[in-house]
């Protein structure tokens, strides 16, 4: 078996060779491979399903028995956008790598769900649906978005966003090996690639961080504007993309300026956190408490120390400027998903 584990050195090894060449020839950092360039500003895309989508009735029930007769690992409902230009990534970035695509096929069926979608479907559970009230009743606010079922039917995974072909395989693999079972995803990757060692002077710091101690419960008397945590760590090629791209734009940093923002190395066992819901724990522990695996990853919360959401993915320009508005306009209390508020607002 081809795995996760024993790729990646391989992978990283080109990884680094590709970024010292750009940074050599070009004078700034590149994007490379694993960070494929995305433009997601509003536009007509019009993406179609791939042929090789099982041509489904939408009743997830046969889509499963198909699974169990095929003697596939799992069944894949996917969650997407015609003019999403993450999804698009996903489809001619993540899909175009034969070694990606022919995995998936063969280990998975996948069905194709629109997130703002009419049509009726019938759950697992038998129940009758819209896509759109599927996608709300799963949480899923960015999209692509992927839930893997067990041939029983039993939920295994999500993956929310778009994600490198790199941590998309793994994800693939991590289901289609059954390491669910055993370990959390987070922890399945850190077995390929342990938490770098790194001072704290690596993380890309910016003025608009409060500094330590970092006091941030919430719980008994809120607070006067909402929080963002980033979550990152060293050695982060998408946190460096987060702060050379998106941090510098001037309507991000004065929307920021409007939050409460902290900065945390996930992996940091020494940084004590006195978290929104008033517990006491390091920056690692609440990390692993919360199911972090990406870096960066930005969670939202409100005056009251409630989660709003979180951006636990690849994440560019307008989706990062869109989100901050999301929140600051409360539109959470009135959209049950980001993209819902998002399609109202015209975008």
């Amino acid at each position: 078996m081809r795995h996760f584990l024993s790729r990646h050195r391989l992978t990283l090894a080109g990884w680094l060779c590709g970024l010292l060449v750009a940074f050599l020839g070009l004078g700034a950092p590149a994007v490379a491979k694993d960070q494929p360039p995305i433009d997601d500003t509003p536009r007509l895309i019009g993406l179609q399903h791939p042929h090789w989508f099982e041509l489904s009735l939408l009743d997830l029930r046969e889509d499963l028995e198909k699974v169990r007769e095929q003697g596939k690992r799992a069944l894949a409902v996917y969650i997407g956008m015609d003019d999403c230009p993450y999804c698009e990534a996903l489809f001619n970035v993540n899909f175009a790598e034969p070694d990606i695509l022919d995995y998936t096929r063969r280990h998975f069926n996948v069905v194709g769900l629109d997130v703002l979608g009419s049509r009726g479907i019938t759950t697992l559970e038998g129940e009758s649906m819209t896509e759109r009230e599927f996608a709300v009743g799963k949480g899923l606010n960015f999209t692509p978005a992927f839930i893997f079922y067990e041939p029983d039917g039993t939920p295994v995974f999500r993956l929310r966003g778009y994600h490198s072909p790199y941590r998309f395989r793994a994800a693939l693999e991590y289901v289609a090996d059954g390491h669910y079972e055993n370990e959390t995803f987070r922890e399945y990757l850190a077995r390929a690639d342990p938490p770098p060692r790194f001072d704290p002077d690596d993380l890309n710091h910016q003025a608009f961080f409060a500094p330590e101690p970092f006091g941030l419960d919430r719980s008994h008397i809120p607070a006067d504007r909402p929080l963002v945590v980033f979550f990152e760590q060293g050695e982060c090629h998408a946190c460096d993309i987060l702060h050379t791209e998106p941090l510098r734009d001037d309507q991000v940093l004065e929307l920021l300026d409007l939050f409460e923002v902290v900065q945390l190395d996930m992996w940091s066992e020494e940084t004590p956190v006195l978290t929104p819901d008033g517990r006491s724990l390091t920056a690692r522990a609440w990390a692993e408490d919360l199911g972090l695996f990406y870096a960066p990853t930005l969670i939202f919360f409100d005056e009251a120390g409630e989660e709003v959401l979180r951006i636990d993915s690849v994440v560019r320009l307008h989706r990062l400027r869109s989100v901050l508005e999301y929140v600051l306009t409360r539109g959470y209390e009135d959209s049950p998903t980001y993209q819902r508020w998002r399609m109202d607002q015209g975008g």
